[in-house]
């Protein structure tokens, strides 16, 4: 199955990584590494959860190794960690991040995965990675983003598909 085939009204857990304990109710909802070895749980609804976005600022560019990160926030009394928290490595600094505040990142030191990110500017905050979210229908509906920032940093490419082929599946070019 799908995520676009999918049943949005009930849970999606397709196979990813290596935690199969992943879970979601009306209440919370986990968030786990690609090993499994840091597993979180989040408010799926009122207090605690805060909004989604996308990030197209140059860190979230660097730190993701992507071209843009999709985060939310989670208020610090509502993420609980379910297991791994002793698994976090811990990196910090304010020099490149565009608000100029310290932002402190906690990483899976077994996998590298980057679980949450917490800023200066934002005490009592996580800011979660909507990918680490087990539920990938979660993904699809209460963590739909509902801002992009940093926009003057998207790559051209991505706000209009100019010149970028959609594929279904797999599709690898060999260099010549």
């Amino acid at each position: 199955m799908s995520l676009a085939a999918a049943d949005k009204s009930k849970p999606y857990f397709p196979l990813a990584g290596l935690a199969n304990d992943g879970f979601s109710n009306q209440d919370e909802a986990t968030a786990t590494c690609f090993c499994g070895a840091v597993q979180l749980a989040f408010p799926t609804n009122g207090p605690g959860l805060g909004e989604s976005f996308i990030c197209h600022c140059t860190d979230c560019h660097k730190i993701t190794a992507s071209m843009f990160v999709t985060g939310f926030m989670v208020a610090d009394t509502h993420l609980r960690h379910l297991r791994g928290e002793d698994n976090l490595s811990v990196f910090r600094q304010a020099r490149t991040v565009a608000t100029h505040n310290t932002m402190t990142n906690y990483f899976c030191k077994t996998c590298g995965t980057l679980m949450y990110r917490v800023s200066t500017r934002l005490p009592g905050m996580r800011i979660t990675r909507v990918g680490t979210v087990d539920d990938f229908n979660l993904q699809e509906t209460i963590l739909k983003p509902k801002v992009e920032q940093f926009t003057k940093d998207r790559m051209v490419w991505l706000s209009g598909g100019e010149g970028v082929q959609q594929v279904q599946g797999n599709h690898y070019v060999v260099a010549k």
